[in-house]
């Protein structure tokens, strides 16, 4: 049985490690298992088994990035990216117990950036491994050795180790896809 916990917000906004192209793999639409570490270290839980991220649309947006190296004198080069961000995200983090959704209801995530929070709702949901799979959304599976899994990035928890996964989709992911 797994404990479902669903976090809402009206914007959210995920830094992919393809950032810069992600107009060609979209990889908005997918939390990495680093990211997944992440909300697992902020909300102090042993483990988070599964998750599931949906939203309305993503609004295309430009952000201007300025490069890393700086030279003395010298302005810093910049760039320009398009990024997605997602518009209404729901996020359903599952866990085995039902002490741990419970802690992790009681706490708000940043999906990036600090001013991305999306918020618990307060009813905490049971389901099964089936049910689960029959949630909208986006969820990267963590599998390596799967046939259908490909690189998703660099581990920043794990001494910067490929991370693969293959993602699996459920229901209607994009719910107002046609805007």
């Amino acid at each position: 049985m797994l404990y479902v916990v669903k976090y809402t917000g009206p914007f959210g906004y995920l830094k992919p490690w393809t950032a810069v192209r992600d107009g060609e793999t979209y990889s908005q639409q997918f939390l990495t298992p680093s990211v997944i570490e992440g909300m697992r270290q902020k909300l102090g839980v042993m483990e988070i088994l599964r998750h599931r991220l949906s939203y309305d649309f993503l609004d295309m947006q430009q952000e201007v990035v300025h490069a890393r190296a700086w030279k003395r004198g010298r302005p810093r080069n910049t760039g320009v990216l398009t990024r997605g961000i997602l518009i209404n995200p729901v996020l359903r983090l599952a866990f085995a117990h039902l002490t741990e959704a419970q802690h992790a209801a009681r706490q708000h995530l940043c999906l990036c950036r600090n001013e991305d929070l999306v918020f618990p709702e307060a009813e905490i949901n049971q389901l099964n491994e089936d049910e689960f799979n029959q949630l909208d959304g986006f969820e990267l599976r963590f599998e390596p050795e799967h046939a259908a899994a490909f690189p998703v990035g660099y581990n920043r928890f794990e001494n910067g180790q490929l991370m693969r996964g293959w993602l699996q989709v459920g229901g209607r992911p994009v719910r107002l896809a046609g805007r």
